[in-house]
């Protein structure tokens, strides 16, 4: 468990001296290719606090606000943030010095920063000198506790004159090259996937990777570097071979928000690529590791993994790790993210198998544990040797186009299928099988224009359905499946162009509700069809100056609202047309996916290459055990996201196969009125992925089994009520599986296909 971890708590930490007012600036080097200094916060306050381990103190800057500022801030960008927060060590080099005007100066490292950066707090005039002078001894207290592991109170000036660092600090920049104070504009991620270079490499005849392509930029910094042993993993073993004794891994900045990974050893160069979200990042702290995946031109992809000496050479490297990831995802800077939100980070990609379930889990445990014991005693027949799984009629939907959506039915024992402008119709039998029933052909617009729809969703007890065409997204269209025609078109808004849709509560569709919930770029609303002109209703439509690119929504039973976007934040509503109570920093990777459990307990969020799971659940305070989506959670008590990664060898495995990097479908709970969710759901090519989330609580490695079929699939889901059966859509195929036909990954089930469905 690293010091990020340990450092913040949710228990109230003690100031032990503050100065009232200052400036906070970020002061580049001049050799920096960024510029010479930001103004983080023109008018700040700076304390020095405990925290939750024995021995060990943060400096806290906060921002401070002139009277009614902080709510006017809020109400016009949910984005900012307010304080910043650092770990009292000698490492920071911290030093007094005074300005040119005489005002006192405190500065320190900033040790995510290029060589050269500083943090500067610039006192205001007036600051009384014996607070200057406490802060500063306090400080050097502070770094003689935490390297001795005892107080300082017997401790002699001598003792402490060892932490007193000598250094020049400039005076603070004029005011004409400040920038703007604590905030930046919101930036949509770069979605790009970096092609990486390099020769295949094959784990019985080792030898140094092509690194050609790094020729073709100019580093402009390096982030850091740290040496280990390098390893490979080999597919026909199941381990890990030692390649090299000592290598040095850098992290090298190549300018404009891209950063590149160099691994060398004295003698040859092993490794050199862009890093992206794509190469599957896991940290493991009990084996002191970082494993990767890399690609070759072809597509293949082998797992490697750096092994280094102690626990602070994986944390420094994890952190100029994920700072160059977070930054090429988001191109914005990671230092103006706070620091609440970087520990967020680095902590998602930790081994989830290196912690224990926490108390608070227990519970959640028990119901698990008694969910998959009904589970085992299911009587239900299951023939172990099949290997393909049943529809019947398939072959009668068929023609022009590919299977796209599935829409799932809650309240009959339906399944239904976009294919191209055509929808297919599925019966669920007794016999957990999908029969074909029907074809509706033609889907046109009630002004007879035909169009493929692009999203879907049951409505009114799955008597009709909600449809979207991608040319003219103002606008929904309502399909009465009874008689299989689309009957009318709801105009939203002429300033309204629509993003996702979701019913009004989580299952709103088994009712004959008529109103539903629908988001923009950057809006949340309403729907009625029963208004007369434009179906969005004012009083339930929450806007946002900045472009939030949503890009997800999802309701609870109770009808409260999670909202993720492309930026990769969630932000939680307890209902319509008010601000957002939480909102959940982003990791990086766009949210293309959302689903909430039905008591808002938990979200899970899908990105490209993982899933997120999150728990809504406030944990102490006086709020506890009220959810996110009806209170705010305490500034440094955020839900911390458990990340569903595949393992970076069955990645590579995986990849080797299709010559396709991970791309998750959206993930989904297992769903039913009174109903637990246990498992969830997805895919990546031809692979669908169950996750038990009994052995995710438990903080198990391999929490997750596949299936893997000749195509790949292009939409799955649960049946409704079950979490037994899953409804997988491929290209050409449907059919519905039985849960216990998934495996354990191993290099066989992922190598191996089932046959296709049985028509």
């Amino acid at each position: 468990m690293n010091f990020l971890k340990r450092v913040l708590g949710s228990s109230p930490k003690q100031e032990l001296v503050s100065i009232p007012s200052g400036r906070l600036y970020l002061s580049r080097s001049q050799n920096s290719v960024k510029g010479y200094s930001e103004c983080i916060f023109k008018d700040a306050v700076a304390a020095v606090r405990r925290t939750t381990t024995e021995f060990h103190y943060q400096i806290v800057v906060q921002r401070a606000y002139e009277e009614g500022e902080e709510q006017l801030e809020d109400e016009e960008d949910e984005d900012s943030f307010d304080e910043y927060t650092f770990l009292i060590d000698e490492a920071l080099h911290f030093r007094e010095s005074q300005s040119d005007e005489g005002q006192a100066i405190f500065a320190w490292k900033d040790l995510l920063g290029d060589p050269g950066d500083l943090f500067e707090f610039v006192c205001d005039e007036g600051t009384d000198t014996s607070v200057i002078k406490d802060f500063f001894h306090i400080v050097l207290q502070c770094q003689y506790e935490r390297k001795y592991n005892k107080s300082s109170k017997l401790a002699a000036n001598d003792e402490l004159s060892e932490f007193i660092y000598v250094g020049h600090i400039q005076s603070p920049p004029s005011p004409k090259v400040v920038a703007s104070p604590g905030r930046s504009a919101p930036t949509t991620p770069n979605r790009r996937r970096s092609s990486v270079q390099g020769a295949a490499v094959d784990p019985a005849t080792p030898g140094a990777v092509s690194t050609s392509m790094a020729e073709k930029y100019k580093v402009k910094s390096v982030l850091g570097s740290d040496e280990g042993e390098l390893h490979v993993f080999d597919a026909s073993t199941g381990v890990f071979l030692l390649q090299d004794n000592v290598v040095t891994a850098s992290v090298k900045d190549i300018g404009s928000w891209t950063y590149w990974l160099d691994v060398t050893s004295p003698k040859k160069s092993w490794l050199g690529f862009l890093i992206s979200a794509d190469i599957n990042p896991v940290f493991n702290y009990e084996h002191l590791s970082f494993i990767f995946n890399y690609y070759s031109d072809d597509g293949s992809a082998s797992s490697w993994l750096l092994h280094f000496k102690d626990a602070d050479t994986l944390e420094h490297f994890q952190e100029i790790l994920m700072r160059a990831l977070w930054e090429s995802l988001n191109q914005q800077s990671w230092i103006k993210a706070n620091y609440d939100e970087r520990d967020y980070v680095l902590q998602a990609f930790n081994d989830m198998s290196m912690e224990d379930a926490p108390a608070e889990e227990e519970e959640e445990l028990e119901e698990f544990e008694e969910a998959d014991e009904e589970v085992q005693n299911d009587t239900e027949a299951y023939d172990e040797d099949e290997d393909y799984d049943n529809v019947l009629g398939n072959r009668e939907f068929q023609g022009e186009g590919k299977n796209s959506q599935l829409a799932v039915g809650y309240k009959h024992d339906r399944s239904f299928v976009v294919r191209g402008n055509k929808l297919g119709v599925f019966k669920h039998t007794p016999g957990n099988t999908l029969a074909f029933s029907t074809t509706i052909e033609n889907l046109k617009t009630p002004d007879g224009k035909a169009f493929s729809p692009a999203k879907v969703m049951l409505h009114a007890e799955d008597s009709s359905m909600i449809l979207q065409n991608p040319n003219k997204k103002s606008s929904l269209y309502s399909m009465d499946l009874e008689y299989g025609k689309i009957v009318d078109e709801w105009k939203i808004h002429d300033d309204v162009s629509v993003t996702s849709f979701t019913p009004s509560k989580k299952f709103s569709q088994m009712t004959s509700e008529p109103t539903f919930v629908g988001i923009s770029d950057n809006s949340l609303f309403r729907v009625d069809p029963r208004l007369a002109g434009n179906k969005l209703v004012d009083s339930e439509h929450q806007s946002y100056a900045t472009k939030s690119v949503f890009s997800a929504v999802a309701t609870t039973d109770m009808g409260h609202l999670a909202v993720a976007s492309a930026k990769g934040d969630i932000r939680l509503y307890d209902r319509l047309g008010i601000r957002a109570k939480t909102q959940i920093p982003a990791l990086g990777e766009a949210i293309i996916g959302l689903d909430v459990s039905a008591d808002g307990h938990w979200i899970l969020a899908t990105c490209k290459t993982y899933l997120l799971l999150i728990d809504a659940t406030i944990k102490d305070g006086k709020y506890a055990g009220q959810l996110g989506f009806q209170r705010s959670f305490a500034k440094d008590s955020k839900p911390r996201p458990k990340c569903l990664q595949l393992s970076p060898e069955h990645v590579a495995q995986m990849q080797t196969e299709t010559k396709q990097p991970l791309s998750f479908t959206q993930g989904h709970f297992n769903a039913g009125v009174n109903s637990k969710e246990t498992t969830i759901v997805s895919s990546s090519g031809p692979y669908v992925i169950t996750w038990n989330l009994k052995q995710i609580l438990k903080g198990d490695k391999i929490s997750y089994t596949i299936k893997r079929y000749t195509d790949r699939v292009t939409a799955d889901n649960f049946k409704f009520g079950s979490d037994k059966n899953v409804i997988v859509a491929l290209p050409d195929d449907v059919g519905m599986v039985n849960k216990r036909s998934f495996k354990k990954p191993t290099r066989e089930s992922i190598a191996t296909p089932v046959k296709q469905f049985r028509g």
